[in-house]
């Protein structure tokens, strides 16, 4: 497979990937997502994303039946090629052999978020692969120390981190989905900021950009250039947070045991819920291929045990202040970790 001359590669974990395609807007948003990764290889051939922005070619599809249906696409199987249909207004042709995604739309958020999702699928597959694994959680980082925050989709990550990097004092690791190590480290991953519609005044114009989402509507999205100087590449189990939304005007930390806090994990680590899985990018043979990958559980638990094991523990009962909730976090954080211990 040629490489176009000149194109940028990027790297995560063990999962390297290029741009091509003539979507400038799908492989613009996808550069400055991933800037963190670029540059450095690690080794293996890498997969191309071929993002273009035009009219899906349907004719020359094969009659065949579905094999997966996804609120996203419906997908379909030829020999060892996937055939995703996102209802007509987009068509991506995944061939692992060839190590290409192809994904087609007249829409360029459509074309960007596919590429997007696909993405996240395959490094969070090649991820378990090595060992490392990831875990649903808003991450920050103070003196090398980690800072996870695990809360439901919608339960106001993007919104605790953005209340978080007004301090200086912490770095950030990821605002969705960082990664652990078979040590409990946790390793960067930090492609965008998510905005709440009405927040998005609170950070300069150009920094901003909003998508149309497939299932979800409409999102501001913060550019990585935008926090890129404040970002850890990594940092040891510190505090483990398991939020909890109240009406409560001011938060508090409630500390937990052991099996709290690993109980809370299953949901956000080791089965990955919130975590974009992308059945229809990995599914091999059938779905029971899937569910019998006990190494994986496995591996992603021992994970989890070593975070856990290393991290001081606390249920985050959120008030309603941001401001009131990461200050509550950091004084927490200064008091446990002011000689770096």
């Amino acid at each position: 497979m040629s490489i176009s001359v000149g194109a940028k590669r990027y790297s995560v974990y063990g999962y390297d990937f290029i741009l091509q395609g003539n979507s400038t807007a799908a492989q613009d948003g996808l550069a400055e997502d991933f800037t963190f990764f670029c540059g450095e290889s690690a080794g293996s051939e890498p997969v191309t994303l071929v993002l273009n922005q035009d009219t899906p070619n349907y004719a020359d599809l094969p009659e065949c039946d579905a094999s997966v249906y996804t609120p996203r696409n419906v997908v379909y199987r030829d020999g060892d090629r996937r055939i995703l249909d996102f209802g007509g207004r987009g068509l991506g042709i995944y061939e692992p052999k060839q190590r290409r995604f192809t994904m087609t739309s007249e829409s360029s958020d459509l074309v960007y978020e596919a590429g997007y999702l696909f993405l996240l699928s395959q490094i969070g597959q090649a991820a378990d692969e090595r060992g490392m694994s990831r875990v649903h959680a808003m991450a920050m980082s103070y003196r090398g120390k980690a800072i996870l925050a695990m809360l439901p989709m919608g339960g106001g990550k993007s919104t605790l981190a953005a209340a978080l990097l007004k301090h200086k004092e912490l770095r950030i690791l990821s605002d969705d989905s960082p990664f652990l190590d078979r040590q409990g480290g946790v390793h960067a991953f930090p492609l965008r900021l998510g905005l709440l519609k009405g927040r998005e005044k609170e950070v300069p114009s150009d920094q901003v950009r909003m998508i149309d989402r497939m299932e979800f509507g409409p999102k501001y999205l913060v550019n990585y250039s935008y926090f890129a100087e404040r970002v850890s590449a990594k940092a040891e189990p510190g505090m483990l947070l398991i939020g909890r939304r109240t009406l409560s005007p001011r938060g508090r930390l409630e500390e937990v045991s052991y099996r709290t806090a690993i109980s809370a994990m299953v949901p956000h680590s080791i089965v990955g819920l919130g975590l974009f899985q992308g059945l229809e990018y990995i599914l091999e043979r059938s779905t029971g291929e899937l569910i019998g990958k006990a190494g994986v559980a496995w591996s992603r638990a021992r994970n989890a045990h070593q975070l856990v094991r290393r991290s001081r523990n606390y249920v985050l009962h959120m008030g309603r202040d941001p401001e009131q909730n990461a200050q509550l976090i950091l004084d927490t954080a200064e008091r446990l970790f002011a000689n770096g211990q």
